[in-house]
């Protein structure tokens, strides 16, 4: 059965808080957890990569869809 992978909706929000409220929900998260990440500020396909990589978290995928972009976002590890 495929995993059921949560859609956090950051439609709407510009530059810094979608990044703000990704690395909030994502330190609720356990190691390895996954979530979708919905955006419509055309900064977040510089911001939420830079955020991932920094943060400690692999981004698996990225999508075009209507109005933004889609961010598929793998939990890493907790860093000191």
């Amino acid at each position: 059965m495929a995993e059921l992978i949560a859609i956090y909706d950051l439609k709407g929000l510009n530059c810094p808080l979608p990044v703000l409220k990704a690395k909030k929900r994502l330190a609720g998260m356990q190691p390895g957890s996954r979530l979708w990440l919905e955006t419509t500020d055309p900064l977040a396909v510089i911001d939420i990569p830079a955020f991932c990589a920094d943060s400690g978290h692999q981004l698996i995928e990225t999508a075009a869809m209507s109005g933004g972009h889609r961010f598929l976002v793998e939990r890493g590890q907790q860093r000191p």
